[in-house]
């Protein structure tokens, strides 16, 4: 019977690939993936119940701007998953397909992420349950890291990923797509280590018009724990290098919002977004300079508290300094 069912979903489903996510960096207090990456795909067939079309809420405008919530429910056949991706045991959970774990539907170049797995349905008529009912919703990129080899699955980051333009020169060694980059911030000294900011590259082409090579750096990471940026190289100490070749080059421009190169900072965006005026209107509001703007004011970068001047009440109770000295008018 369960041969039955295959040969079912063969007809009448499409070919589709799965992601199992995987876990870089965790959380262990929330129990929350920080970090996660898609390194492999695997094609599976895949039925899909809507007749309708996707159902879901669909296109709307709400408060956040418009969303697209589409839903699908895709079955797989359960001895085809095991065998076509269990068996390679890659992802949180080998033992059935895990919430979290995405779909790629070539047929509308789409990205599904399981939202639900029904395990149970058939409820046992047939003494087993020969099928998985994934209940996905469109997935939402956040900077994943995609790099199964597939080229149409990997264009999600490509295209997605949150990027920094920089102009190199001065390198012998070319990067690759997919390298991973590092640029020394801070030098390490004897009592406290470097401070470095790491990324992947995206891009990367030579500007004839200017004759300079252009390069796209996504997934940014610091090693401090705090927002850093890419910055122009001004030593040999601080050039862009690569974390698996000798390729080294010099950072000469970091393209940001206010350059006139608008297109470099958000080229893999839609040309209908306003993310430039959000960003422009952002800046005016939120002092960026700060390492932390909405933490604790009277605290700097070293750590140390600045002193503070609070008046309570007037005529009352005045606190001076850090808090140690505290005069009293009334005793």
């Amino acid at each position: 019977m369960e041969d039955l069912v295959i040969e079912t979903i063969k007809v009448m489903g499409f070919e589709i690939y799965y992601l199992p996510r995987n876990m870089v960096s965790r959380d262990m207090i929330l129990n929350e993936d920080i970090q996660t990456r898609f390194d492999a795909a695997y094609m599976i067939e895949a039925y899909i119940e809507n007749t309708d079309g996707f159902a879901g809420d669909g296109i709307f405008m709400s408060k956040f701007g418009l969303q697209i919530r589409e839903q699908a429910t895709f079955v797989v056949s359960r001895r085809q998953w095991e065998k076509l991706v269990g068996l390679w045991n890659n992802g949180i959970i080998s033992t059935r397909p895990a919430e979290g774990d995405v779909l790629y539907f070539p047929l509308t170049k789409s990205y599904f992420e399981i939202k639900f797995v029904e395990h149970q349905k058939p409820f046992y008529q047939l003494t087993n349950v020969p099928v998985y009912k994934l209940q996905c919703e469109l997935f939402e990129y956040n900077n994943e890291e995609v790099t199964t080899g597939n080229r149409d699955v990997d264009q999600l980051e490509r295209s997605f990923s949150t990027e920094t333009w920089m102009d190199i020169a001065n390198g012998t060694v070319k990067f690759t797509e997919g390298e991973k980059v590092k640029q020394v911030l801070i030098p390490a000294t004897e009592t406290t280590a470097a401070v470095e900011i790491y990324g992947k590259v995206l891009h990367y082409y030579w500007d004839d018009a200017n004759s300079v090579l252009k390069v796209a750096v996504g997934e940014l990471s610091s090693n401090s724990g705090r927002y850093q940026t890419f910055r122009d190289t001004t030593g040999a100490g601080d050039q862009l290098v690569s974390m698996s070749t000798i390729a080294a080059w010099d950072i000469t421009r970091v393209y940001t919002i206010s350059d006139a190169d608008v297109n470099l900072t958000f080229v893999n965006n839609d040309q209908q977004a306003q993310n430039r005026d959000f960003e422009k209107e952002g800046n005016a509001v939120i002092d960026f300079s700060e390492h932390n703007p909405f933490g604790d004011v009277n605290f700097v970068d070293s750590g140390s508290p600045i002193p503070a001047l609070v008046v309570l009440t007037s005529d009352t109770v005045l606190i001076t300094g850090d808090s140690s000295t505290v005069t009293t008018d009334n005793q």
